[in-house]
């Protein structure tokens, strides 16, 4: 049997119902665990770890995928919350700058999706844009909150980098959802594709790793996205 890579993805622990309970749980949207078992892999749901125990955690899988949810603390990057950005989740910020660090120390395959984008510029001392609205003048990438309905945009990556191999395609239709988006990229980060209007941040990579990419919209809504198996793929040959 072929085998298949143990893709871990951190996640955040959020207020969930299910049958007669109402509690706090680790929740990781179905779409992003189909799309890895889709592609031959397995998924693990990483709950927030002490920062000290990243290592022991990227020790046990063969690949790294960073999801969407709320915004990163400014604070990681020497700015003052703007009003509309969420409210910190300190405990999954500091254990997925920690992944982040250590796996691009050890070369680990790594994705980072819409958020996960973010993480992975701020950990790599990058800034962000709190609040795209502000800057472009327009919610292109975020119409409606909570939903995907109408989320479809172009973007353009540049030809040759890992972006556009992974995409398959230069000019790429995505959907999106978010209101915040990457400024400054961070050390060894280099931004390999753009908004197709706008002109803002839609993928970032790190040229020096055999797979570290970013992307700011959401592959795991689109069935017919071969970004996560993209992963799943670097992951198995990385741990054969």
């Amino acid at each position: 049997m072929a085998h298949r890579p143990l893709i871990g993805i951190p996640a955040p622990v959020v207020s969930a119902r299910w049958g007669p309970w109402d509690d706090r749980a680790l929740v990781v949207p179905a779409g992003y665990l189909r799309a890895v078992r889709d592609a031959g892999g397995l998924a693990v749901a990483l709950g927030p770890e002490p920062p000290q125990d990243a290592p022991a955690v990227l020790d046990r899988v063969d690949g790294l995928l960073l999801i969407g949810g709320t915004d990163v603390d400014p604070g990681a990057y020497g700015q003052p919350p703007h009003p509309a950005t969420d409210p910190p989740d300190a405990a999954r910020d500091a254990f997925e700058v920690a992944l982040v660090r250590e796996a691009i120390a050890r070369d680990l395959p790594l994705l980072a999706v819409c958020r996960g984008m973010q993480v992975f510029n701020v950990a790599c001392g990058g800034t962000l844009v709190q609040h795209i609205p502000e800057v472009a003048g327009h919610e292109h990438h975020r119409r409606q909150i909570g939903s995907f309905a109408d989320a479809d945009h172009e973007v353009r990556l540049e030809a040759g980098t890992l972006a556009a191999r992974v995409a398959g395609e230069e000019a790429h239709v995505v959907k999106s959802h978010h209101h915040q988006a990457v400024d400054v990229p961070g050390e060894g980060l280099v931004v390999t594709g753009r908004d197709g209007a706008d002109g803002g941040v839609e993928a970032i990579e790190r040229p020096a790793s055999r797979f570290a990419l970013g992307v700011q919209w959401h592959p795991e809504e689109d069935p017919d996205s071969p970004v996560i198996a993209a992963l799943v793929e670097a992951a198995r040959t990385a741990g054969a």
